[in-house]
């Protein structure tokens, strides 16, 4: 097989783009794909994750690559051969070109089979909404199998294409995100006396919630505070408001100070509440562990790259997005690394980022030299 076959691919399901949790049909093009390659074992984890063993001739250690599958509610404005055919979705993080990279891996290890161990190929639903690796946990399959080590790469743009960013101890941040709901009482707009309008505390609380954000990444105690979205009463302009909303997203390099920020935003959502006469309830969604590397792990990858000739950078801070593989790190030996997407590259989430498809090659050469040199050290 052709690397022009893994980019036609690519194309396709670039073209065929699905959200998180409905990644029906890319399941079943992956399933496709990689059953060419005969893998030794097929599991479902979760509604539409996959996962597949390449074993070797003798037992030995196991080692997980992951790749994630859902694409995000962007309308594409790139004009493609491949553009999406589905309005208002796209692959605008390059889940695409991830999955794709773990595809030629399968076909790699089919064309060498390995010598011991095991190698796992996880192509993961949701991790757009945090919820993907949750749910590969929660599959009593996924419990039963032994991981000893994981590792995983995202493409990253503003660097030279093909470069392999690494960084010990925190590769990317814990986040999460908070719904804060005020509940007073409507009165005609001429008498706000006579009810409990919740403006002026949803002000209060983004103000004071903005005042305990640090947004100094060089600093061990970087909390960012991010507005996101608010909504309060209707459009009747008769009618002071008596309910109210206020989404904010919250991240640190430590899981630990998330939590902490997390508990003190929470005592200051419900002081202000009660100082207004307001009620309360708040809910926490989109969760991301902090995606902690250890140093043997990164050592090992950065072994693969230097043996493949490729350009390394390592990065002083963490990147400032959130990524679910932060659960497989915190509960596995692992790490995460970073593929340049070029300098000259959109950005993450743009609605005119493609993935470069000379990535495809460069990704799964290093992910096999990790899965070989791992399995048989």
């Amino acid at each position: 097989m052709e690397l022009q076959d893994f980019i036609d691919f690519r194309h396709e399901v670039h073209q065929h783009p699905e959200l998180s949790g409905e990644e029906y049909e890319t399941k079943k093009r992956v399933a496709r794909f990689i059953q060419m390659f005969n893998p030794d074992e097929i599991i479902e984890v979760g509604k539409t994750g996959l996962l597949f063993a390449f074993k070797g001739e003798l037992p030995g250690k196991s080692i997980m690559i992951r790749a994630e599958l859902d694409a995000l509610p962007i309308q594409e404005i790139n004009e493609l051969p491949y553009k999406s055919i589905i309005e208002n979705i796209s692959h605008k993080c390059g889940h695409d070109g991830h999955l794709t990279i773990l595809a030629r891996l399968a076909f790699l290890l089919s064309q060498q089979k390995l010598i011991k161990g095991t190698a796992y190929l996880l192509f993961q639903p949701s991790e757009e909404n945090g919820m993907g690796a949750k749910e590969v946990f929660a599959s009593e399959k996924f419990r039963e199998i032994h991981i000893d080590r994981v590792v995983a790469l995202h493409n990253i743009p503003g660097y030279p294409i093909k470069s392999i960013i690494l960084r010990n101890g925190s590769f990317t941040p814990a986040v999460r995100s908070i719904i804060v709901k005020f509940t007073g009482k409507t009165s005609h707009a001429a008498e706000p006396e006579n009810g409990y309008n919740p403006g002026w505390a949803m002000a209060d609380f983004l103000k004071e919630a903005l005042t305990i954000s640090n947004n100094n990444i060089h600093q061990d105690e970087f909390f960012l505070v991010t507005p996101v979205y608010t909504c309060m009463g209707e459009k009747s302009y008769g009618v002071s408001a008596g309910y109210g909303e206020v989404h904010l997203t919250v991240r640190s390099w430590r899981n630990n100070l998330l939590l902490e920020k997390s508990r003190i935003l929470e005592s200051l959502a419900r002081k202000i509440g009660e100082e207004n006469h307001l009620e309360i309830e708040i809910e926490w969604l989109q969760e991301f562990k902090a995606n902690e590397n250890k140093d043997e792990v990164v050592n090992d990858i950065r072994k693969a790259a230097k043996s493949l000739g490729l350009q390394i950078i390592e990065r002083e801070t963490p990147m400032k997005w959130g990524e679910d593989f932060g659960l497989f790190t915190e509960l596995y030996e692992g790490a995460m690394f970073g593929l340049g997407s070029g300098e000259n590259q959109a950005a993450l989430h743009n609605p005119d980022f493609d993935f470069p498809d000379e990535l495809i090659e460069t990704g799964s050469l290093i992910f096999e030299k990790i899965v070989r040199e791992y399995l048989n050290s």
